[in-house]
């Protein structure tokens, strides 16, 4: 799907205006411009110009296009997201402003599932051929290839995700795109453009693994392997054992092929050399039918 869009879709509202919309329809736009148009019933918002942020409609569509796999992570403007979203409890009886419910809670029949700017995204979207263990660890905003795999410990923000096949039990940080046959160890972690003014992408390549609790500040090509345990940022130095044992920074490496990553558990150093094995994704694992 390419833009201009118009999509059509049912929204959830109160006397302060809109909470959340449930997009049911989309076709090419016929605007010249970003608009919607609200009742109480429907609404119609039209995606013209992919530009920053203003209103509510346009980023609930935009989360919507990424989930249903219209759009791969950082297609899309997704800018002022955080200031044009508000804050509302997501629960078993809809959306509700926060300020709602302040105090003892008396309604013992609500549950409240999170506090968040972002619901899960299975209350609105449940992408075919994948598996999620907590639906609650994956934003509306995730791209969820088909066979992807997300266990209890797996985390994916919005505007990140799997191309497909992946079995994910590590966190998928905001910006980040893993490619297909790469496995998260539990625990591991790679690190998003949201905190520590990180303005770098970061990407997985294919046939990858991050051991468990290991981490990523940098890209990672294809056959690329972290050990358990490691975090690697971006000005990490490394010991390159294939070239004369010369000392580098991690960012020198980021988005290379076939290197294996870890510490030298006698000497401490962060070491890399490139593989000589090609890992592979159990297969049963990635079963989703």
């Amino acid at each position: 799907m390419k833009l201009p869009i118009e999509a059509k879709g049912i929204p959830s509202l109160d006397e302060k205006g809109l909470l959340s919309i449930r997009y049911q329809s989309f076709k090419q736009s016929n605007k010249t411009a970003n608009e919607f148009v609200l009742d109480e019933k429907s609404i119609t918002t039209h995606l013209v110009k992919d530009e920053a942020l203003e209103d509510i409609p346009t980023a609930w569509l935009k989360l919507h296009l990424l989930s249903l796999r219209y759009f791969k992570p950082n297609e899309l403007n997704l800018d002022n997201i955080f200031s044009v979203l508000p804050n509302l409890a997501w629960t078993n009886k809809g959306p509700i402003r926060p300020e709602k419910l302040k105090g003892p809670l008396i309604d013992e029949s609500l549950q409240i599932h999170s506090l968040d700017k972002f619901p899960p995204m299975t209350n609105f979207v449940i992408p075919d051929g994948v598996r999620i263990a907590d639906t609650s660890r994956v934003r509306l905003g995730a791209y969820l290839g088909k066979g992807t795999t997300i266990m209890h410990e797996g985390f994916v923000n919005y505007n990140a995700g799997t191309e497909g096949p992946n079995m994910i039990e590590g966190r998928i940080s905001a910006g980040v795109f893993i490619k297909k046959d790469s496995d998260l160890g539990g625990g591991s972690s790679t690190m998003g453009t949201l905190s520590g003014g990180n303005k770098e992408v970061i990407s997985v390549g294919e046939r990858c693994l991050l051991g468990a609790n290991s981490g990523i500040g940098i890209s990672l090509g294809n056959d690329c392997t972290v050990e358990a345990g490691l975090y690697i940022t971006a000005g990490t130095k490394i010991t390159l054992l294939n070239e004369g044992n010369n000392i580098i920074k991690a960012r020198e490496l980021s988005g290379k092929n076939g290197i294996l990553y870890f510490r030298d558990s006698t000497t401490g150093k962060v070491c890399a050399k490139t593989k000589e094995g090609e890992f592979q994704l159990n297969d049963a694992l990635h079963e989703n039918n």
